[in-house]
C-alpha cells in the first residue's frame, strides 16, 4: 500500500558521527561491517550490522550456506536486497526469502536456524545481497519464547515523498501514521529507502530514539550538510536533539534507516549469544549443548 508523505517542518537531529563501512572476513565470507568497530561498540539497541554482497553465487562458489547454528538473547534480522535465501529453524519454520523480503527472528531463550541461497539460485547462478542486523532485547525479554516472522516485499506499507522520487518501505515502527508489518518486542523503526536522483524527504521520529542511516548504494546528502557515499562515509549516527532527519539523493540511492529506544543495560556477547553477563553466556552454551534450544538437522 502506497501513500504520499505530508509536508513536514521540523528541527533536524545533528549528525553525531559518520564513518566508513569497512570490509571484514567471517570465515570465507567478505562483508562490510559499519559497527561494531574499534570506535563504535554499538548504537544501542543495535548490536551489529553486516552488509553482505553483492556476490555472484554458483555451484562452484557458495560461501553463504550457513548450516544449523544457535542464537539467544536478541533478534537477528535479515533484509534481503537481491537473490533468494532458504530459512529453516528449530520451531519448524521453512521459508524462501526473496528480494525485498524481511525475516525477523526473535531468538529469545534460544533457536537453532540455518540459512543460505536456495538450491535453485545456486544451480542457475545469481546475485545475493542483504543486511543482517542484530537487535538487542532487554533483560526481561531475553528468555521469552522464540519466534519467527517472514514478511514479503509486497506486504509492506510504502510512503512516497511529495516529489514522487523517494519511496520509504516501513518494515517496523511508524511513519506518517502508517505502520510496519513486523511486530516488535521493543520500540524501533526500520525503513528501507529507495530514492531517485534529486529526490528529497524528511523522516520524523521520536527523540527518545538513537538512530542511524546506512547507505547500500548511490550518494545522498543528509540534513543538507554531509554526504553519504560508497567507500567513503557510508554510515551515519545522529544525536537525540531534534525531531528527525532529511535526505536528498545526489544519485539513485538505497538506504536503511534504523531508530530505537536505547536499552541502557550491560551487554555480554560471545559468538551467537547476546546476554547481560558472562554467567548467562556460559548458561547459553550449556543449554545449546544439552539441546534446550531445539534441534535442526543439516539439509
Amino acid at each position: 500500500m502506497e501513500n504520499n508523505i505530508t509536508t513536514i517542518i521540523m528541527k533536524l537531529n545533528t549528525i553525531k558521527r559518520a564513518g566508513k563501512s569497512h570490509f571484514v572476513h567471517m570465515g570465507p565470507i567478505r562483508l562490510r561491517q559499519p559497527f561494531p568497530t574499534q570506535h563504535i561498540e554499538m548504537v544501542d539497541p543495535f548490536i551489529l550490522l553486516h552488509h553482505y554482497g553483492p556476490y555472484e553465487i554458483s555451484e562452484t562458489n557458495n560461501p553463504f550456506d550457513l548450516g544449523p547454528h544457535p542464537h539467544r538473547g536478541f533478534e537477528p534480522v535479515t533484509f534481503l536486497v537481491q537473490g533468494e535465501q532458504l530459512h529453516r529453524d528449530s520451531l519448524g519454520n521453512e521459508s524462501i526469502v526473496k528480494a525485498g523480503d524481511v525475516q525477523w527472528t526473535t531468538a529469545g531463550r534460544g533457536i537453532v536456524h540455518a540459512e543460505g541461497p536456495t538450491k535453485d539460485l545456486v544451480k542457475k547462478g545469481g546475485t545475493i545481497e542483504g543486511i543482517q542486523l542484530w537487535l538487542n532485547l532487554p533483560s526481561e525479554k531475553k528468555m521469552i519464547q522464540a519466534n519467527y516472522q517472514h514478511a514479503k516485499n509486497e506486504e509492506f506499507n510504502v510512503i512516497t515523498s511529495e516529489d514522487q522520487k523517494v519511496k520509504v518501505k516501513i518494515i517496523a515502527g511508524e511513519l506518517d501514521y502508517k505502520f510496519g508489518k513486523i511486530a516488535t518486542q521493543t520500540a524501533v523503526n526500520a525503513f528501507m529507502i529507495e530514492a531517485k536522483s534529486g529526490g528529497t524527504i524528511k523522516l520524523p521520529y521520536s527523540n527518545a530514539h538513537q538512530s542511524l542511516l546506512y547507505l547500500l548504494k548511490g550518494k545522498t546528502l543528509v540534513n543538507d550538510v554531509e554526504l553519504l557515499e560508497l567507500d567513503k562515509n557510508q554510515f551515519m549516527e545522529f544525536q537525540q536533539d531534534g525531531e528527525g532527519i532529511s535526505i536528498q539523493a545526489e544519485q539513485d540511492s538505497m538506504l536503511l534507516f534504523l531508530s530505537g529506544e536505547p536499552i541502557k543495560e550491560a551487554v555480554a556477547t560471545y559468538g551467537p549469544y547476546v546476554m547481560n553477563s558472562q554467567t548467562e553466556l556460559l548458561e547459553a552454551m550449556r543449554d545449546y549443548q544439552m539441546g534446550k534450544m531445539g534441534f535442526l538437522p543439516a539439509n
